[in-house]
């Protein structure tokens, strides 16, 4: 009879906790203690249920783990943002694509990804809260460079997504090289008169790619045109509409972030000018919104999923030195908004 229990243990998929309590002759609770290395268990029962362990190939479910012990470890992934969570990650594709590059990072751990939002850049308690909270670490998302430094002196276990001090490890993308790339691009397709709308300023990756815009236009002997807001939609629209106005002559767009050249596009369609005929355009980021663009939009690629599950792996892995650097590269997704001048 125990012959058979034992050939029906090791013929199913994935053995159990109560599998191997049997195998090694002791309750459940017991094989709980041995595998959280618990008291309670002599070291000849300890020897036992490993080496059932071992012969059935069991493996806890690590998850199921950390929620009975009450101890779930997690990875905070941070944001200062306007608005309730629920919207701004619906409003803003960059966030959605940080959350799923650290939860690919996190597969097959028995640590969970939670979302900390920020409503004020000076909510200094905030930041105390959850820097005491957090188990393997903090993933900041274009967080401002004081409450950068505020997480790293509480904490300690911190990645950010942005350069933005010298005292915090950053993951971050080639944005002035990207800008420069974009603005080279509309150059090679005849534009001449190549305007900007760029993103906050309180952004690196904002002040990184108008750097990289700036430096094109005069590398290339152009006229620099610009205008800018905030990395929305409405923003872009607003900023293009005030660039035609102003500057009719515009015949080409960099816009440092894909809502906002959303925007921009459809503010160009009620000015009565075509893209790309007339005004060409190139975003940045690939996000959702470019693809969903009408026309599709042209745009430097930012390797978001990567970066983001660099930086968890960087924290699973702990001891995350703050001098580390990485920048990824960027490239150029060619679609219907930027075509070559027709005259």
């Amino acid at each position: 009879m125990v012959q058979v229990r034992e050939e029906a243990a090791l013929s199913r998929s994935r053995p159990t906790i109560t599998d191997v309590a049997e195998r090694a002759g002791v309750s459940r609770t017991t094989v709980s203690r041995v595998m959280n290395n618990e008291p309670g268990a002599a070291p000849s029962v300890r020897k036992r249920v490993q080496r059932a362990m071992a012969e059935l190939g069991y493996v806890p479910d690590q998850t199921a783990r950390a929620l009975a012990s009450g101890r779930q470890r997690a990875v905070d992934v941070v944001a200062v943002t306007d608005g309730p969570v629920i919207g701004w990650l619906g409003s803003h594709p960059y966030y959605s694509r940080v959350l799923a590059g650290v939860t690919s990072a996190l597969e097959g751990t028995d640590v969970q990804v939670r979302i900390q939002a920020i409503t004020r850049p000076d909510d200094l308690e905030t930041v105390d809260a959850i820097a005491v909270r957090t188990s393997v670490g903090l993933v900041l998302t274009d967080v401002p460079a004081a409450m950068t430094l505020r997480f790293q002196q509480q904490c300690r276990r911190v990645v950010s997504l942005a350069t933005t001090s010298q005292s915090v490890a950053s993951i971050g993308a080639d944005n002035s090289g990207g800008a420069y790339a974009a603005v080279e691009y509309l150059f090679g397709l005849g534009r001449r008169r190549i305007a900007e709308i760029y993103g906050p300023a309180d952004s690196s990756d904002a002040r990184d790619r108008r750097a990289g815009y700036q430096r094109a236009v005069r590398q290339l002997g152009l006229t620099e045109f610009s205008d800018g807001g905030g990395f929305r939609r409405e923003d872009g629209y607003d900023a293009a509409l005030r660039l035609v106005d102003r500057y009719p002559e515009i015949d080409a767009m960099f816009v440092s972030c894909d809502l906002m050249a959303a925007g921009a596009v459809q503010a160009l369609t009620t000015s009565g000018r075509r893209v790309p005929e007339d005004v060409s355009l190139v975003g940045f980021d690939d996000s959702i919104a470019a693809s969903c663009s009408n026309p599709p939009l042209t745009t430097m690629r930012m390797p978001v999923e990567e970066m983001a599950a660099t930086a968890a792996g960087l924290l699973l892995a702990g001891g995350v030195q703050p001098t580390y650097r990485r920048c990824f590269p960027v490239e150029l997704v060619p679609r219907a908004s930027a075509a070559r001048r027709s005259d």
